[in-house]
């Protein structure tokens, strides 16, 4: 074996390039793929992530649009139970003034009537001591014996009737 060196510095710097590079790409090659691997594990990585995460989001705005819908439900309920109570409410009142009303009417009638038979009363108090005045002034007026003895005589005779 004859090992034999080249001295030719062209020839051998080309060569010795072409090695350099040679290793260099070797070693630069696998660090760059096992780099570039890395990154290419990482973004897939990210992306199930990410896809987990839009998954997990879309589930939530799912579940917040449920919850929208029965609270807009609920919302529409309320409302229309409140209309319904406000109505019932309404009706009440009238029915309750109503029946005030009637029961101050009814009220007035008899208070109307009430102070009719009390006026009555008193006219016909004042009515009857009148009378009662007329008469004792004109029995007053007209005592004498004659008078006297007349009405005397009625009641004898009224009391003659009756058998005493």
């Amino acid at each position: 074996m004859n090992i034999q060196f080249n001295t030719n510095i062209l020839e051998t710097n080309i060569i010795n390039l072409i090695v350099v590079i040679g290793v260099v790409i070797s070693f630069v090659g696998e660090a760059l793929r096992s780099l570039l691997e890395n990154r290419q594990q990482l973004i897939l990585a990210n992306l199930d992530e990410a896809n987990k995460r839009a998954q997990k989001a879309q589930e939530k705005l799912f579940e917040a649009k449920s919850q929208f819908e029965a609270a807009k439900l609920k919302a529409q309920e309320i409302a229309k139970q409140g209309i319904i109570n406000l109505d019932k409410d309404k009706n009440n009142s009238q029915i309750q003034t109503e029946e005030m009303i009637q029961r101050l009417d009814q009220l007035k009638e008899e208070t109307l009537l009430s102070q009719q038979q009390k006026a009555l009363q008193l006219l016909s108090k004042k009515v009857i001591q009148s009378s009662l005045m007329q008469v004792q002034d004109k029995l007053q007026d007209r005592i004498d014996s004659k008078f006297q003895t007349s009405i005397n005589n009625f009641y004898i005779a009224l009391l003659r009737n009756y058998g005493f």
